[in-house]
């Protein structure tokens, strides 16, 4: 069961009434794209008159679209609606792996564009295709100016974000008190507390390692990782198996995401559900996209990335996604900015902080931590 899925059947929160709020621009004249959102006009240019009429084929994680209430299936709905050119998501078994090893063998990419792109993957990307150009950087794009400086992933700017989740602790305060630093957890107050996942096997899991490192330095979260593993911090696979124990009240805090609160916020929900940002800080893991260099339909990709970064198409997301908006610009529910929390200091790595490291850190971590 995917993630949004999981949380729309345990919530009790309206998410279908919060995106009942936003709606899809119809207006369109076959070249020029005209959305009013909150009183502005914004105009996206797709110049795709010279590029063969197929459709543009998105890889993706699965999780992304076919639901009815996915950012996918939205943004292919709205898109379509004012364009002759169609959307065909695919999911790749190996997310952008499939297309790093495609493009060592020489092989077709079969696709224009990947969306779902984080940091760690960027560098593996330009780390096993030293001399090979997988992505490449789209210019001309009239809303790319509006992504937060804080969000960007790539200093050559190939791949753009589109959202970012911030991973936090999401605690029951009926059972436990609210941890508020990171040497909280090792304390015997937290024994046997802390659900974590597996940062070789979930995107959470990574990063929630990388925020101890980010915390506690390279030199020093291997000791701190110890340190949980002898106050008992219990490491599943991913999520959802956290999550099921979390929810099936095994341990009272784990691992997840600082937008939780935007299902479970009923009166008889909120209070086992709490958001703790530890040290006052919450680790920003944007999501990206990025188009194929072999694509054949570069104009047409482009103008899918704009359109994305659309202030609808952004609010769209957040909410779909469970997400918050990658651009300065768009305008959420008043109810999701409630219930959606922002950390006091957002932390990350940046690309060159991981370029070089990532590997070697994840594979030191398993080796002591994760085969315990």
């Amino acid at each position: 069961m995917k993630r949004r899925t999981y949380l729309k059947t345990g919530g009790a929160a309206a998410i279908a009434g919060l995106a009942g709020c936003l709606n899809v621009s119809e207006s369109n004249d076959g070249t020029t794209t005209d959305t009013t959102t909150g009183g502005t006009t914004e105009g996206t240019t797709t110049g795709t008159a010279s590029e063969p009429d197929e459709p543009l084929t998105i890889a993706t994680y699965d999780s992304f679209f076919g639901d009815e209430g996915t950012a996918g299936n939205w943004l292919k709905q709205a898109w379509e609606a004012e364009r002759d050119t169609k959307i065909e998501f695919t999911a790749p078994s190996n997310g952008v792996n499939e297309f790093i090893s495609r493009k060592k063998q020489g092989a077709s990419i079969d696709a224009d564009l990947f969306v779902g792109l984080n940091t760690g993957e960027l560098v593996r990307v330009d780390e096993q295709l030293p001399d090979a150009t997988l992505f490449d950087t789209p210019g001309g794009l009239s809303h790319a100016s509006r992504i937060k400086d804080s969000l960007q992933i790539d200093p050559e700017r190939r791949a753009l974000p589109y959202d970012t989740g911030y991973i936090s602790l999401v605690y029951d305060s009926t059972e436990i008190e609210e941890p508020q630093t990171f040497d909280d957890l090792t304390s015997p107050a937290y024994q046997g507390a802390l659900l974590a996942e597996n940062a070789q096997t979930s995107d959470p899991g990574r990063a929630f390692l990388l925020w101890t490192i980010h915390e506690m330095g390279a030199d020093g979260y291997l000791d701190y990782w110890q340190d949980l593993v002898e106050n008992d911090v219990r490491i599943l696979d991913d999520w959802q198996p956290a999550y099921n124990a979390y929810m099936n009240r095994e341990r009272p805090i784990v691992v997840s995401y600082s937008t939780d609160q935007v299902y479970y916020h009923g009166e008889d929900e909120l209070p086992r559900h709490q958001i703790g940002f530890l040290n006052d800080q919450g680790y920003a893991n944007p999501e990206a996209m990025a188009r194929f260099a072999d694509t054949n339909q570069p104009e047409t990709a482009a103008a899918f990335m704009d359109f994305v970064l659309t202030d609808e198409a952004q609010a769209n997301i957040a909410v779909n996604n469970v997400q918050f908006p990658a651009t300065t610009t768009a305008d959420l529910p008043d109810e999701y900015d409630q219930y959606a929390h922002e950390p006091p200091e957002p932390v990350t790595f940046t690309y060159e902080e991981l370029a070089g490291n990532l590997d070697g850190w994840i594979n030191e971590w398993a080796r002591q931590i994760a085969s315990n």
